[in-house]
């Protein structure tokens, strides 16, 4: 997994960020475009958990050879869900996302089940 990496905070937690391919259920750019996704969580083992509940079961954090800009850190802390994404590279001044609009209507980043 190119471009990862944690950052601990003083009271313990962690802020995780990964360079992740792009889902095909999302909306925006087309699948296989490069997204830079942070998560906040208790522990790394747990932000990758987090994502991996999501549907992107392909994450792993090898090293910490991209950890999170302080910008970042401070935008992953002020989401409620402590989940963003956007491109990578950034385009310009692209705001952060929150996960669902990475993931789809289905809300997860398989395809869509169909109604029963």
């Amino acid at each position: 997994m190119a471009g990862g990496g944690f950052c601990r905070l003083p009271n313990g937690t962690v802020v995780v960020a990964l360079t992740l391919t792009r889902p095909s259920g999302g909306t925006g750019t087309g699948p296989g475009a490069p997204v830079r996704v942070l998560v906040h969580a208790a522990n790394r083992a747990r932000a990758l958990t987090r994502l991996r509940n999501l549907g992107l079961r392909a994450v792993y954090l090898r090293g910490n050879d991209r950890p999170p800009t302080p910008d970042e850190i401070t935008a992953v802390l002020h989401h409620p869900d402590g989940l963003l994404w956007r491109a990578a590279p950034q385009a310009g001044q692209e705001l952060w996302h929150p996960i669902r609009a990475l993931l789809g209507p289905a809300g997860h980043a398989g395809p869509a089940r169909p109604a029963a």
